[in-house]
């Protein structure tokens, strides 16, 4: 049986039309695009026409797109790159939301751990909303970076970026801000001049492009503090060799997401909303996460009362339906939803989260399908747990 993919937020599959334009690069087309003889020229003008096709799907201008390994390294060159160059003359002060992603939130932390940033984390509501009145509030004379994302990855709630933008400008105009821009890329419009913002990262993976293929948009006139020196690639912002064949996809992955982005919000906000209608209809104490926010198309989170969403995400995968849920240590023991902990949820139901995110491929027999393993996979669990508890108390 294959697999109901609904953790499209995790990774997307790769678009046949994006390996068709990967496909030379991978087996004919060689060349090094530093080279200066004819296969390394053929490879520099790939990595050019996906950095144009970037750029008009952003609205910007082609140097303004660095390309990265991934989304992670993006996020952590903006943070890294920002406080190196500029913190001995801005300050060192960082601000980042509570819900940011890891890579956001881990590189603050050990920044400020090896006491070369102080960190200010701006707080939410219980609709994982962080507003521009909280996060300008936290801005400093010292502060030198902000950063918050567009689409949260765990709930899907949108953030008004541009306010955010607009009121720590006011607050402090030399402050830079930055929005990590993955998981909003492809599913609702993503203009960096209209946002304000003066960095912003993006994935290939998550629109149906490779993995090992990110961007970090720089508007022109941020320097950067290069986190990987050597052959001086992207303009002296990131050197290594390119991945000709990643940044090919990538570029083809994001004129085809945002030829589709219009028809495919339409159709996946009904997916989705279709498929927290029944969730909550099957079961009556599942609590839909961030229901009073904005949300990304695609998105259907909760949290479960008396279920643990390692146990419960098991069950569902033996089932046949592939979903995600908060974060989790290395050794597979749950640990509570970071992003519900800042929402107010108290740990027990934080350790319940679950996040189900359609695509394009996704159906809405699919949604049925999945809606009916959700709640069966959890009556299972709680009558198993009650069992459990029976018997430990004789």
């Amino acid at each position: 049986m294959t697999p109901i993919h609904l953790d499209h937020a995790a990774t997307t599959p790769l678009a046949p039309h994006v390996l068709d334009a990967m496909l030379p690069y991978l087996t004919t087309t060689q060349g090094n695009p530093s080279s200066v003889h004819g296969s390394g020229r053929a490879a520099r003008a790939a990595v050019d026409d996906a950095r144009d096709r970037i750029a008009g799907v952003l609205g910007c201008a082609q140097r303004e797109i660095v390309f990265t390994g991934s989304g992670t390294e993006a996020d952590n060159l903006a943070i890294r790159g920002v406080l190196e160059r500029w913190g001995a003359d801005r300050g060192r002060h960082l601000v980042v939301s509570a819900v940011e992603h890891d890579a956001i939130l881990e590189t603050a932390h050990h920044l400020e751990a090896a006491g070369v940033a102080m960190l200010t984390i701006a707080g939410c509501d219980r609709e994982c909303r962080v507003t521009p009145e909280s996060v300008a509030a936290a801005v400093t004379p010292d502060t030198v970076l902000v950063s918050v994302m567009f689409v949260n990855n765990e709930t899907g709630a949108v953030q008004d970026v541009a306010g955010i933008a607009e009121a720590v400008h006011r607050r402090n105009p030399r402050t830079l801000v930055h929005t990590d821009a993955v998981q909003a890329f492809g599913r609702i419009p993503v203009d960096p001049v209209a946002l304000g913002v003066d960095l912003l990262s993006l994935s290939a993976h998550k629109i149906y492009g490779p993995k090992g293929a990110g961007a970090l948009w720089v508007r022109h006139g941020v320097a950067l503090a290069a986190q990987s020196t050597g052959g001086g690639q992207e303009r002296n912002r990131r050197s290594a060799t390119e991945n000709v064949a990643g940044i090919v996809g990538f570029g083809a992955a994001a004129e085809l997401a945002e030829r589709v982005r219009v028809a495919e919000t339409r159709r996946q906000a009904s997916l989705s909303r279709r498929l927290v209608d029944a969730v909550l209809a099957q079961v009556p104490d599942a609590i839909e996460t961030a229901a009073g926010a904005v949300k990304a198309a695609g998105f259907a989170t909760f949290a479960l009362p008396g279920v643990r969403s390692d146990v419960l995400l098991a069950a569902l995968d033996m089932d046949g339906v592939e979903a995600s849920a908060g974060s989790a240590c290395g050794s597979g023991a749950p640990l509570p939803s970071h992003v519900l902990r800042a929402m107010g949820y108290a740990d027990d139901l934080a350790a319940g989260a679950l996040r189900c995110t359609t695509g394009r491929s996704t159906s809405a027999e699919d949604v049925d399908t999945a809606a009916s393993v959700i709640a069966t996979a959890v009556a299972g669990i709680r009558v198993g747990a009650a069992a459990g508890s029976a018997a430990a108390g004789r």
